[in-house]
């Protein structure tokens, strides 16, 4: 049974008026104010600072994206609960451009509810450990990150596995345990800008804690496990100062779900993942992405929040 409630908008309590002074109150003397500073950084340094905070490749790899055709599981809840994530994780893809799987399709996103999600990452780890870390590199986070993954007590908890292939071909661009050779591939030109090598998200596996939920309702949640299903994100990412769903569960009443910051950065990660420019290069990534995110951004008339100027002594 879920243990979290659908929690109702409360009203806000009118504050009561503020009656008129009286003539026997005297004056309030005016007050004079030194002038104020506010230094507003610029959107293009708030876009890369995102992310840099929240990308999470595999170690010396480029961010990944999904090109296989999705397919979502939900297991360990209510149906009608599961269905309901799993339609709003699809409908996300869907407006990337992804395919979605047919109903029974072989899901490479795994969602699992679980009363005690360390108890259960610690167990798959365990029993199925080469699932987690196949045993070569760039494919994950690493040892270090994988022991998180398995201790840390999280309301959601992920691991995505990614794999280096031919943009061109489709066909995995490393050797994988029990291959008899190395993969060939016919190099159409050599460039530091680009590759014909791309990273593919191949399977994401996450744990939601249901007892750590608190007031998130099935709307917000759907959308937060949209987003980690989609794109490698560093648990540990301090996302405070931008407008994400990432902060779900530090603010659920200021969190309605996907925001617009959220969609520019899906959206122009799954564009410049797309073209043949810097698919490898975490830095170049940063640059493109930025770039397309700082555009989109000032089209929709967003500009970048001023900082609080710093209290007088």
């Amino acid at each position: 049974m879920i243990h979290w409630a659908f929690i109702a908008a409360l009203a806000a309590t009118p504050s009561p008026p503020q009656s008129a002074p009286g003539p026997q109150d005297p004056p309030e003397a005016a007050t004079t104010l030194e002038d104020v500073v506010v230094e507003q950084p610029r959107l293009e340094e708030m876009v890369r600072e995102f992310i840099g905070e929240v990308g999470a490749p595999a170690a010396r790899r480029g961010l990944a994206r999904w090109h296989d055709r999705l397919c979502v599981g939900v297991v360990n809840v209510r149906r009608e609960l599961g269905r309901a994530i799993a339609d709003r994780v699809s409908q996300v893809a869907l407006e990337l451009g992804l395919d979605i799987g047919e109903p029974g399709c072989r899901a490479n996103v795994f969602i699992v509810f679980a009363d005690d999600g360390a108890a259960l990452a610690d167990a798959m780890v365990e029993e199925s450990r080469r699932a987690f870390r196949i045993g070569v590199g760039g494919l994950d986070r690493g040892s270090a990150a994988l022991e998180e993954f398995r201790t840390v007590d999280r309301p959601v908890r992920w691991w995505h596995i990614s794999l280096p292939v031919n943009a061109d071909t489709g066909q995995r661009a490393i050797r994988l345990p029990g291959d008899e050779g190395a993969p060939r591939i016919n190099m159409f030109a050599a460039s530091r800008l680009s590759t014909q090598i791309r990273d593919d998200l191949k399977k994401t596996m996450i744990i939601v804690d249901i007892d750590r939920l608190g007031d998130v309702n099935l709307a917000q949640l759907a959308d937060y496990l949209a987003f980690v299903s989609l794109v490698q994100v560093d648990p540990n990412a301090d996302t405070a100062a931008y407008d994400t769903v990432l902060n779900l569960f530090d603010d659920p009443a200021g969190v309605e779900g996907l925001t617009e910051w959220d969609a520019s950065y899906l959206t122009s990660l799954y564009q410049i993942q797309d073209s043949p420019v810097l698919r490898r290069n975490s830095g170049g990534q940063t640059s493109v992405i930025a770039a397309d995110m700082v555009r989109d951004r000032r089209e929709a008339g967003e500009a970048a929040p001023a900082q609080t100027p710093p209290e007088a002594d």
